[in-house]
């Protein structure tokens, strides 16, 4: 698992710095361009069909695993009128932020989900970017991953309901690239900007839900990631004045450099988005 000192680097720059170049919900994941050209729409779709997927009404008990700035967790109260949403997050940053916006309905807890305790089980489940952080990079080296990927789809089978649905979205590992540049740039990424953190491969994670989650369906959206990585870069962009004075000119050009990163990974195939739909085995 990720460590909160990797967490830190990962989503702690600034919540203000994020606010400049993602959607208005802080939506820090591929949005769904279906019908648009807008970020703020894609991520919209994006959140609609996880609200939909999950199979979320008003009366459920909602979990969030990895809830980021709680912009789901927000959308689906706000606009959906869910009820009762609950997000875990292992970035102080982040746990302020949503804190703070108060939103009716919507708690919060700060931590590892390895130490999370429910008080009463949940009714439906969404993680978005979450999974990457499970196990570390030195982990799958190791051959672990399947046993912690395991441990973790038993852990949310615990948390829940019988007849709960899991919205499930994670970057995987996809094609190898060739050239050493290429693989110096996707390892400078993750060194730099996601310490601690790996992609999984589509086929290890199918494994690793037996037996608590069936998979009722996949969706690969590699393209929607390098349109949503190009829409994040060009918004950074547009703000490089600020960003450079704000946080100075490494932090601006890190992410310049991370990001249209993203953007030609996407493009090339060597990495791709998976979102699935799990249905719990009782």
């Amino acid at each position: 698992m990720s460590t909160q000192a990797d967490i830190a680097v990962t989503y702690d720059v600034s919540n203000s710095f994020f606010s400049l170049w993602l959607d208005r919900w802080m939506i820090y994941s591929c949005a769904l361009f279906e019908g648009t050209d807008d970020l703020d729409q894609a991520q919209v779709n994006k959140l609609t069909w996880f609200f939909e997927k999950a199979r979320v009404t008003p009366e459920k008990r909602v979990l969030d695993i990895g809830c980021g700035w709680g912009g789901l967790m927000d959308f689906f109260a706000l606009e959906k009128g869910a009820k009762d949403l609950t997000g875990i997050t292992l970035s102080q940053a982040q746990y302020n932020w949503v804190k703070e916006k108060g939103t009716p309905g919507v708690k919060v807890e700060f931590g590892s989900y390895l130490n999370y305790q429910p008080q009463e089980k949940f009714d439906a489940v969404v993680s978005i970017g979450m999974f990457e952080h499970i196990a570390t990079p030195e982990q799958v080296r190791g051959g672990e991953n399947l046993r912690i990927y395991r441990d973790y789809f038993r852990r949310v089978w615990e948390w829940t309901t019988p007849g709960t649905w899991f919205g499930l979205q994670s970057v995987i590992g996809a094609l190898l690239p060739r050239k050493r540049e290429e693989i110096r740039d996707l390892g400078w990424g993750t060194s730099t900007i996601f310490p601690g953190a790996v992609t999984p491969r589509p086929e290890v994670i199918l494994s690793a839900v037996n037996p608590y989650w069936e998979v009722m369906e996949l969706w690969t959206r590699r393209e929607h990631y390098a349109r949503t990585s190009a829409a994040w870069l060009e918004g950074l962009r547009k703000n490089e004045s600020v960003i450079r004075e704000r946080w100075g000119d490494r932090t601006f050009e890190d992410y310049e450099r991370y990001l249209g990163g993203c953007v030609r990974v996407f493009e090339k195939g060597y990495q791709s988005l998976a979102q699935l739909v799990l249905r719990r085995i009782d």
